[in-house]
């Protein structure tokens, strides 16, 4: 079975939507990220440059797959001792950011830096998914946010080396 790349973007997006998580809170993040790299950067840049990021095929099946996880964490859904492994967000558990790393991968190597950079200062809305709040777990949701504004970020960063 094909699923039609279309129907995976608007289900990615909606989860994504549904777990508290906006279009405009990626795109302050690529902000954070390019601000003092692209002088003249309009948050409609930013916008423009994560959607383009959200129609990647790569990015839609992270999506899914993460949040689901997060999901079924929530309702202690998962085998032990996973279950508690991912509803804590143990720090020795790596699998959250290796799942985000296929998206940083779509626009190049210095995603890799914006990634790492990103997650170790948690800003905007990744500060609040971190937070754990409201018995949520965003064990993977906060990294695939962060990766999909790091991949954002390089993808400007690319097409705007000779702007400054």
């Amino acid at each position: 079975m094909f699923f039609e790349t279309k129907s995976l973007e608007e289900k990615a997006r909606q989860l994504l939507g549904d777990r508290g998580v906006s279009i405009v809170d990626i795109a302050d993040l690529v902000m954070f990220l390019q601000k003092d790299y692209i002088s003249d950067l309009s948050l409609e840049e930013c916008i423009d440059s994560v959607n383009a990021v959200l129609s990647k095929r790569e990015v839609h099946n992270t999506i899914l797959t993460g949040i689901q996880l997060d999901i079924l964490a929530e309702e202690d859904q998962l085998l032990q001792p996973l279950q508690q492994i991912i509803a804590e967000d143990e720090g020795l558990y790596g699998i959250d950011e290796i799942l985000a790393l296929s998206i940083v991968n779509v626009y190049g190597s210095i995603g890799f830096t914006n990634y790492g950079y990103i997650d170790k200062v948690k800003p905007g809305i990744l500060k609040k998914l971190n937070a754990h709040e409201a018995n949520r777990v965003h064990t993977f949701l906060d990294d695939i946010v962060g990766a999909i504004a790091a991949a954002a970020a390089s993808r400007l960063a690319h097409s705007n080396a000779d702007r400054n």
